[in-house]
């Protein structure tokens, strides 16, 4: 199976370590993963913002840059989505009949991370060795868009030595939103208190989700309360072998 990397741009910027740690879990478990030096944005943030016509070009940029591989794993509930969900609808509106082709034939080959150890691999225990006590935020992007269900329970269960912990009212949004932040920061500033106190009060030592980008958001509310709580992509734990002789 030819196995793609899709990054992202917020990923590759700020946390290039959440995608060494994707490829780790995979060659762990027997795979070769390429990364496609021509991958750019997914085109959320356009998106998202209402320039919906200036994201086709990345549209059609991530449809031919992967096009030759059988899976695009991706470490991002939120751009997985956004390929996943709109990438369609965007090349349905703007684009021609080839790229809508190429589009939809694609799409299935593209999955988020922990969809895609479960789903595609058939499997939940990776090998993995975290001894701490974490809680995991589903996103919303991996909650109500994905709908990841279980399948990031499954893995954290399996890790050895981890204590899983709930967060109460944990599908609450955390008030990130990308721009929605920005452009109504008293609301976010709002729900990222609610979820602040909400992760403190689950004991955890550390907060995984699906998406840095929330995590992001959350880990510095977290540290301006004072919050010894640290924040890791889930891929960081399922990468972890704390304690395992090598």
């Amino acid at each position: 199976m030819r196995i793609a990397l899709f990054l992202t741009c917020f990923n590759d910027t700020m946390f290039p370590g959440t995608g060494r740690a994707v490829v780790e879990v995979l060659e762990r478990l027997g795979h070769t993963v390429d990364f496609p030096q021509e991958q750019t944005c997914c085109g959320q943030l356009h998106f998202n913002t209402g320039y919906r016509p200036d994201a086709v070009p990345l549209v059609a940029r991530f449809a031919r840059t992967f096009a030759d591989y059988d899976a695009v794993v991706t470490p991002s509930a939120s751009c997985a989505g956004m390929v996943k969900e709109n990438h369609p609808l965007l090349a349905a509106d703007y684009a021609p009949a080839g790229l809508q082709r190429e589009v939809a034939e694609l799409m299935p080959r593209v999955h988020e991370f922990t969809e895609f150890l479960t789903d595609v691999l058939g499997v939940t225990e990776v090998g993995a060795r975290f001894p701490h006590t974490v809680a995991y935020h589903p996103t919303c992007h991996s909650l109500r868009g994905l709908r990841l269900g279980e399948r990031p329970y499954q893995l954290l269960r399996a890790v050895k030595d981890l204590e899983l912990v709930e967060v109460p009212a944990a599908d609450s949004c955390c008030g990130f939103g990308g721009t929605f932040a920005v452009k109504n920061a008293d609301t976010s500033a709002a729900m990222l208190a609610d979820k602040a106190d909400t992760v403190r009060a689950a004991g955890a030592e550390v907060l995984c989700a699906a998406d840095n980008s929330c995590l992001l958001h959350i880990g510095g509310g977290l540290s301006r309360q004072g919050s010894p709580v640290r924040t890791m992509h889930l891929a960081e734990i399922l990468a972890a072998t704390e304690g395992v002789a090598r």
